[in-house]
């Protein structure tokens, strides 16, 4: 028997001091533009409430989240930060953000029709951004129904139903500077707000640059930046910039401790569809985590990490609560850890890795580990 607290069979350590630096340098390429942190998606899976408190504290004058009741949370948890919410369907409670004082976006008639409803019912005029489609194809207005909107919206302004407090638009390529496409973007933005301002809407923010654009464009930036990968320490152009040059630490280190370590003969079918056989008599690692928690499925035979002083491979299928290591006649035991992904400060593989090995993108790989898997902290650093 042992006394004291458990140890976890896998944690994300978050440093929140590494979030709130990657702010701090983000701030500084920003230039005069403030910086709205993107916390959404409970912070890129680092927690959303002790990201926003360490991007705030790196400088952050903005928080950034996809849904009303993301917005609502950091509210209840005393965020006094402006706050933006952009990913709202027909139908939310609109007022709940008009009442916590939440800007909204709007990139439709229907929209304009909603938001104003909900003002009078909150008894307050809503906050509104305006969103143009400069060219991603997503959300936000088209070039030709963007006069509508802006004219839609600057009524209900007259009406007193809402305040155009931004105009903003997202990029397609900013990833890649140079891309035709990131001029092009920039020029129908411009083009827009020149639009609604010579309509009589008289904007607080105009904002573009996401984290690529917040490092490469200059010209994007307007008044406000829009970083998310960055602040949590990864570079938002991973094949020209690792993050170190960029002024950035990866804030998540990805941990787990081997459950079981045992030996077996040469020929040795391992996990499900025995798509890994071993070689020779090897020692095989069993570690408890798997799809779950957020490792891939297709990370089978590839996925990249750290034990027992040397880079592995996973051997065989990842499975849904875990997967095997071929640990050869290395020394290991059960307890000891294993690290998936970090800042690489001990040589462990980094999310940019796993991005790569997987052919999909580290914002991916950070924001699908699941609840399962604790996080822990690293508090700021304080002066």
């Amino acid at each position: 028997m042992t006394s004291g607290p458990s140890a976890p069979r896998a944690e994300a350590r978050v440093d929140l001091e590494a979030i709130r630096s990657n702010v701090a340098a983000l701030d500084a390429h920003a230039g005069p533009a403030s910086v709205m942190a993107v916390v959404k998606a409970d912070g890129y899976g680092h927690g959303m409430l002790p990201t926003a408190r360490a991007a705030v504290a790196g400088g952050a004058t903005w928080l950034g989240v996809a849904t009303i009741d993301e917005a609502l949370a950091l509210r209840a948890a005393g965020f006094t930060a402006r706050i933006l919410a952009w990913l709202i369907t027909p139908g939310e409670r609109w007022d709940h953000a008009i009442t916590a004082d939440v800007d909204v976006s709007v990139n439709s008639g229907w929209g304009i029709r909603e938001v104003a409803g909900a003002a009078a019912v909150a008894g307050r005029p809503a906050r509104v951004h305006l969103k143009v489609d400069s060219g991603l194809g997503r959300s936000g207005a088209t070039v030709a129904d963007w006069p509508d909107l802006v004219d839609a919206a600057l009524k209900a302004e007259a009406d007193g139903y809402l305040q155009v407090s931004g105009i903003w638009s997202h990029f397609a390529y900013a990833a890649e500077p140079g891309h035709p496409t990131v001029a092009a973007q920039v020029r129908v933005f411009t083009d827009a707000v020149a639009l609604a301002e010579q309509r009589g809407a008289r904007p607080e923010v105009r904002h573009l640059a996401n984290s690529a654009a917040t490092f490469t464009l200059p010209a994007a930036h307007f008044d406000l930046v829009r970083p998310g990968i960055a602040v949590y320490g990864l570079s938002p152009v991973p094949q020209r910039h690792p993050p170190a040059e960029l002024g950035l630490r990866p804030a998540m280190t990805l941990s787990a401790r081997l459950m079981l370590v045992k030996r077996v003969p040469a020929d040795f079918g391992v996990s499900y569809g025995h798509e890994y056989r071993t070689t020779s008599e090897t020692s095989l690692g069993l570690v408890p985590l798997g799809y779950a928690d957020g490792i891939p499925r297709d990370a089978t035979n590839i996925g990249p990490v750290l034990v027992a002083g040397r880079r592995r491979t996973i051997a065989g299928r990842v499975c849904m609560d875990q997967f095997v290591l071929d640990l050869g006649n290395d020394p290991a035991v059960a307890g000891d850890e294993v690290l998936l992904f970090g800042p690489g400060d001990a040589g462990e593989p980094s999310a940019q890795e796993w991005a790569d090995v997987l052919g999909t993108i580290s914002y991916e790989v950070l924001t699908r580990i699941g609840p399962r898997v604790p996080r822990t902290y690293r508090e700021i650093i304080e002066p």
